[in-house]
């Protein structure tokens, strides 16, 4: 689904009895990136071991926050920035541009069933200047694309999303350096590269004769 709604709108359910009251919903982007500094929140590690794109989620769950902290939020396909959407203070809208989009197969489908994979880059794809510029709290579907003529905010949200994207693209290593913080401290490791994304056996979960790993549970607990 590229960025496209379809592939990212997902619902997340936690259970905490006790703790979290049963049946509420949360209405508010979140990612998750969210979980890991949700998790060092609750078990009270204060140490600051990255800089991390996600928030706490757990003012959103227990009702202390009615918003999410995601003013922004960027959507990759591959390694290439392809979607963001902008959730304004004080606003009920979010909007959101995609800069490029899958070229789906056959025409008219809801995937590319000729490469299997919609794939980001080249003839795969198709880029829009401008943006493709959606409301999805009015068009969850994002199938009435806005104009300056439909949304008078048009070109200061284009104008507020670009600024975000300069600002989020700046926390990248340059091509000249290296991924490593402690040489560029005010940067973010690039998460796409090969050290990054090469499979690590050594820490999956193995029960059985490696690799042929498999748990399965024991009734007779």
């Amino acid at each position: 689904m590229g960025g496209w709604e379809g592939g990212i709108r997902v619902p997340g359910i936690f259970r905490w009895p006790g703790r979290l009251a049963a049946g509420r919903v949360v209405d508010e982007p979140t990612s998750l990136m969210d979980l890991y500094p949700t998790l060092k929140y609750l078990a009270k590690d204060t140490h600051p071991d990255r800089q991390l794109d996600g928030y706490n989620l757990m003012p959103l769950l227990e009702g202390k926050a009615a918003r999410s902290e995601h003013e922004f939020m960027f959507h990759y396909c591959g390694v290439y920035l392809n979607a963001v959407r902008w959730h304004p203070p004080d606003s009920n809208s979010i909007f959101k541009v995609h800069f490029f989009t899958p070229n789906f197969f056959p025409p008219g489908a809801g995937g590319c069933y000729d490469t299997r994979v919609c794939l980001c880059h080249g003839q795969h794809v198709t880029h829009h200047n401008p943006p493709l510029l959606y409301d999805l709290f009015h068009d969850p579907s994002e199938s009435r694309q806005l104009t300056p003529e439909t949304e008078p905010r048009y070109a200061e949200i284009l104008q507020q999303i670009a600024k975000a994207v300069e600002k989020h693209k700046s926390t990248f290593p340059s091509k000249e350096g290296s991924d490593d913080v402690q040489v560029q401290p005010n940067t973010i490791q690039n998460q796409m590269s090969w050290e990054k994304i090469l499979w690590r056996p050594w820490l999956q979960p193995c029960c059985g004769t490696f690799p042929f790993c498999g748990c399965k549970e024991d009734k007779n607990i």
